[in-house]
């Protein structure tokens, strides 16, 4: 009831669409009570005999059912369609939250998530809302007022009867709460199984190219045969017991049948019912008993509804942990200085990743991250942009605390240019103007030449028009990684972050791509992350991290004239590269 009535909360906004429909569902379930009346109104009188005035209330009651009819086709159409609006409505509604608040989780959520499920949740488990709201709720309030009504009809007519009829419904209500009990946790559990299987299928297909390089394809077939059996057999449980409620329902509805017409015949001979009264007993019992079968189908769909529900509100419901102080001020004319002071952080509480690293960057300066893999060089890079938060110590930008500012300001500040370089599914000009909009064709272009990738796009038959495909398929890393760039300095944000740019090119788009740093080296502050010494060797600063700490700092001329792991490092890229010639 808790999740109902947080549901109901989130249907508010289209209350009008509801309220007509709950007034066309009063019209329509009038006109369900009223037409049995008039039918057994006609049979009284024909069984009392026709003579020319019964013959012209007999047109007259025809007359008043048709109208009756046709209003109820004029209600149905205005219930069913205007809750069917207002429920996809709220489904549209909820999909765009759902993905809204998934877009401002921080990182650290999607470590153990599947995009896959994830996506289920926001298109599968949101579209169970129109069954909670076009069908089950509108339904349920239908069955209950048609139940209430056609009670109280039948109590008019023969109250012991009524009573009689009444006494299958404590069984049918009991078997309902029984069965809604233990099928919800199967539906839970099928659309669970759901997302996994859709996480399966997107993470195969993104990785199609090394499943048939590596001829796996049968392995990954029986994978995903077992995802989608597991699903099957979920939903199967679920069913066996539907299977079961549903005929045992119609079982016990039949009963009452069985007794209204055995003591009904009973009464008609002992006390005298009239038969126009047995005929409207007889009439009603369809309407009076449809409801309550109908409750099977309501509670198997609710149980279905509700366990997407959870998973919706699941998400909806997880903490946003990096969000705006309640006094953070926009961060404004930045110059780029950048300052860790004694910074602590770790994925997993008790391992570390990094441990008090403190360092000061100058505005319009060049700083470069070194060190094996793994030792936390990326994890400091998003820590500027406040994608993690540190465990202890602070980050400073132009000498401002960033937990002191806002987010998207912050952010608005920093442009990445990353190792795995994401390009959407459009042309190359929209990608290179994603952060800015309203950019000109000119800075488009002035942006690609800075980038060094200019030529290269008017080489493409179509130009800056050219399609790159899903995630830049259609274009090399280093064309990618340039794209990146252009995308970067187009929006002519005062730092700008280069995480492994030349780590997957060749020596000669590694060049190209150099060529466009240094164009914008002096006026940008650009922290960069490098594996190929040769790519920082300019830089005003080198860290070295190791083990989570700066363990060396320096230009690339002190660091080799120190003799330490820097240099270590450059002898073996030294050696590698004649090796190599």
């Amino acid at each position: 009831m808790k999740l109902l009535w947080r549901l109901s909360r989130e249907a508010v906004r289209y209350r009008f669409l509801y309220v007509v429909a709950i007034i066309s569902t009063f019209c329509l379930t009038g006109m369900n009570l009223a037409a049995p009346r008039v039918l057994s109104s006609m049979t009284g009188i024909v069984a009392r005999g026709v003579d020319d005035a019964a013959l012209r209330r007999i047109w007259g009651l025809t007359a008043i059912l048709t109208a009756l009819y046709l209003l109820r086709v004029a209600f149905r159409f205005m219930s069913n369609y205007l809750a069917h609006k207002a429920a996809w409505y709220l489904v549209g509604d909820m999909r765009t939250r759902t993905y809204d608040k998934l877009e401002r989780m921080h990182l650290g959520y999607f470590h153990d998530k599947q995009t896959g499920d994830l996506m289920s949740r926001v298109v599968n488990d949101t579209r169970d809302f129109e069954l909670l709201y076009a069908h089950i709720i509108p339904e349920s309030f239908t069955n209950l007022v048609t139940f209430v009504g056609v009670l109280a009809v039948l109590l008019t007519i023969n109250w012991k009867l009524a009573l009689i009829t009444c006494a299958p419904i404590p069984l049918i209500l009991l078997s309902g709460l029984v069965f809604a009990k233990k099928v919800r946790p199967y539906f839970k559990l099928s659309q669970d199984k759901t997302g996994e299987l859709n996480g399966k299928l997107q993470d195969n297909l993104s990785g199609l190219h090394e499943i048939q390089s590596f001829g796996r394809e049968d392995y990954e077939k029986e994978r995903v045969n077992e995802k989608n059996f597991e699903h099957v057999n979920a939903q199967l449980v679920a069913l066996r017991l539907s299977a079961i409620f549903h005929p045992s329902v119609e079982f016990i509805s039949s009963v009452g049948t069985i007794l209204v017409v055995a003591f009904g015949g009973l009464l008609a001979y002992r006390e005298g019912l009239a038969v126009e009264d047995v005929v409207a007993f007889v009439l009603y019992l369809g309407l009076f008993y449809a409801p309550v079968t109908g409750l099977a189908n309501l509670l198997e769909n609710m149980q279905q509804s509700l366990a997407g529900a959870e998973r919706v509100m699941a998400v909806l419901d997880a903490p946003l942990e990096i969000v705006d102080k309640p006094a953070a001020k926009e961060l404004k004319d930045v110059k780029g200085a950048i300052e860790f002071r004694h910074v602590d952080f770790s994925y997993i509480e008790g391992i570390p990743v990094l441990k008090d690293v403190s360092f000061r960057c100058e505005p319009g300066k060049m700083l470069a991250l070194v060190g094996p893999t793994g030792v936390g060089k990326t994890t400091l890079t998003q820590l500027i942009s406040r994608f993690y938060e540190p465990d202890a110590g602070s980050i400073l930008i132009d000498g401002q605390d960033i937990q002191s500012v806002t987010i998207e300001s912050l952010r608005r500040n920093i442009s990445p240019v990353l190792q795995d370089t994401f390009l959407f599914n459009g042309s190359i000009a929209e990608n290179i103007g994603y952060a800015v909009p309203e950019a000109t064709e000119a800075e488009i272009r002035a942006a690609a030449v800075a980038a060094n990738i200019h030529e290269d796009i008017m080489a493409m038959p179509q130009g800056y028009e050219t399609q790159v495909g899903e995630r830049g398929l259609r274009l090399s890393g280093g064309q990618k990684q340039r794209v990146a760039i252009a995308r970067a300095i187009l929006r002519k944000s005062p730092i700008i972050i280069l995480d492994e740019a030349t780590a997957s090119v060749d020596v000669e788009t590694e060049r190209q791509i150099q060529t466009a740093i240094a164009g914008i080296a002096g006026q940008r502050t650009i922290v960069a992350i490098a594996h190929r010494l040769s790519t920082i060797r300019n830089a005003d600063m080198i860290l070295v991290i190791e083990n989570g700490q700066v363990t060396e700092c320096g230009t690339h001329a002190e660091l080799v004239a120190l003799g330490g792991s820097y240099a270590r490092m450059d002898r073996i890229q030294a050696s590698a590269a004649g090796g190599i010639a």
